[in-house]
């Protein structure tokens, strides 16, 4: 894909990168390269299987951005030529900088669902993580589960009786997770709107699509990806 099919922007995507350098040494020298250019607001990279041998990098300013697509195009870097382009989405840094991040719509209905996933969320801590992945595939049948008490039988129902819509609820999230890595995880697919961390609960997130064959789509695809090997995510539809 050519940078000119996407808009400028103060975030760019660094594809083709070598995936044997360490991800804090691969981070440094991004920001060391690509400094020349104006003031960077961030740098993400990640070496999860999906994503190694990409980064993307956010300037302060849509100019530098698109003076370092053009001049660093191809660019060898660590032996190999680097393909640039500006990044399909605004990055969460540059939307609060720029006062668009703060007014979301429905900003009730978030609280609201919020405080019901975080009750979810500690019913599903302390059943374990029985109580996410047979929840989608149990289809009423308890078999393959020797150990299940009342209350996650219970959670698990629950989970079953929410109808598929536009909103994905994430759980099993390592603490340190960002918007900017469910961004760039989920913006693959047609439709994503927005990801949404609530800051007082770690480890849970809500991602918006525009509608619920759009959020299945994602869930499907992403169910049980690991953002750390300690951590695979657990994707249900938000309950409305």
């Amino acid at each position: 894909m050519l940078s000119g099919d996407i808009p400028p922007s103060q975030t760019i995507y660094i594809r083709n990168l070598n995936e044997k350098v360490k991800k804090e040494e691969l981070k440094r020298s991004i920001y060391d390269l690509f400094s020349q250019f104006g003031r960077i607001l961030d740098v993400v990279a990640l070496k999860t299987e999906r994503l190694r041998g990409q980064a993307w990098v956010v300037f302060s300013e849509v100019t530098a951005a698109s003076n370092a697509v053009r001049q660093m195009q191809s660019f060898p870097f660590y032996d190999k030529p680097m393909r640039i382009q500006y990044a399909k989405t605004k990055s969460d840094c540059v939307a609060k900088a720029d006062g668009t991040y703060v007014p979301r719509e429905k900003k009730k209905k978030q609280e609201e669902k919020a405080a019901e996933k975080r009750r979810k969320a500690e019913e599903a801590h302390h059943t374990g993580s029985a109580a996410n992945g047979p929840a989608f595939q149990n289809n009423g049948v308890h078999t393959s589960q020797p150990t299940r008490h009342g209350k996650s039988s219970s959670s698990s129902s629950s989970q079953e009786t929410v109808p598929p819509n536009n909103i994905l609820f994430i759980q099993n999230l390592p603490h340190e997770t960002t918007s900017m890595m469910l961004q760039i995880l989920f913006q693959q697919y047609p439709g994503f709107r927005e990801v949404r961390i609530i800051e007082a609960k770690p480890g849970i997130a809500f991602v918006e699509f525009g509608d619920d064959v759009q959020a299945s789509i994602a869930m499907q695809a992403l169910q049980g990806f690991k953002i750390t090997p300690q951590n695979p995510m657990a994707i249900s539809y938000a309950k409305k």
